[in-house]
C-alpha cells in the first residue's frame, strides 16, 4: 500500500506542476505579468511553474527556485491554509524571520496576524517583500479534497503597479486559481 500511496502523490506533483504551467500561461496572456505556481515545503515556497511577462521589465525569477514563505504573496498564501498547530510547528512564536527587504514581516506574531487577513479575504497580497521592485497577489489552489496544495501568484514591477492593477489582478489570480484548482478536481460547494 504505501507503494501506491507514494506513486499516488508523485503523480499529483506531476499533473500540479504540469496543470499549473498551462493555467499560468493562460492567465500571463491575459495580464503579460509573470504568473507563478508555487508549493511550500516547511517554511519555504518552491516555483513548480513559471510564466515570464513580455514586457522589458519584469520580474526574474525560476522555476526550482526557493524563497522564505513569509516573503512572498504564494508563501503567506499557503501559510494561512495551514492549521494552527501545524502554522506554529513551522514557524513557533520564537522564530527568526529572515529579512530579504525592508518591508519583509520579521515578527512572528506579525505574520499571524497578516495571515488571518489573508485567510478571511481568500488572497494574499506581498508589497516589496521578497524584491523591493516587485509586488504580488497570490490565490490558493486546492486538490480533488479540498485541501491547499499550492498557490498561484501574479508579480508586478513597482512601475505598473497601482490599486486598480492590484484588484484587477487579485481576480485574475483568483480565477486562474480556481480553474487550476478545477483541474486538480477540486469541486466547489456552492
Amino acid at each position: 500500500m504505501r507503494p501506491y500511496q507514494l506513486g499516488s502523490r508523485y503523480a499529483e506533483q506531476l499533473d500540479l506542476a504540469a496543470e499549473g504551467q498551462q493555467v499560468a500561461r493562460s492567465v500571463a496572456e491575459t495580464c503579460d505579468e509573470t504568473v507563478h505556481v508555487a508549493i511550500l515545503e516547511g517554511t519555504d515556497v518552491i516555483y513548480i511553474a513559471k510564466v515570464d511577462s513580455t514586457h522589458a521589465v519584469r520580474m526574474v525569477s525560476a522555476a526550482g527556485r526557493r524563497l522564505p514563505a513569509h516573503c512572498t504573496s504564494v508563501g503567506k498564501m499557503l501559510l494561512a491554509s495551514l492549521s494552527a498547530p501545524e502554522l506554529n510547528s513551522r514557524i513557533p512564536d520564537d522564530a527568526d524571520l529572515i529579512r530579504m527587504t525592508p518591508n519583509s514581516i520579521t515578527d512572528p506574531a506579525a505574520l499571524r496576524e497578516a495571515l488571518v487577513e489573508i485567510r478571511a479575504r481568500g488572497i494574499a497580497v506581498e508589497s516589496r517583500e521578497s524584491n523591493p521592485d516587485v509586488s504580488c497577489v497570490a490565490a490558493p489552489v486546492r486538490d480533488r479534497t479540498g485541501q491547499v496544495v499550492a498557490a498561484l501568484s501574479i508579480s508586478v514591477p513597482m512601475i505598473r503597479w497601482s490599486e486598480d492593477r492590484k484588484v484587477e489582478l487579485e481576480g485574475l489570480a483568483a480565477k486562474g486559481a480556481a480553474e487550476l484548482s478545477e483541474r486538480l478536481g477540486y469541486r466547489s460547494v456552492g
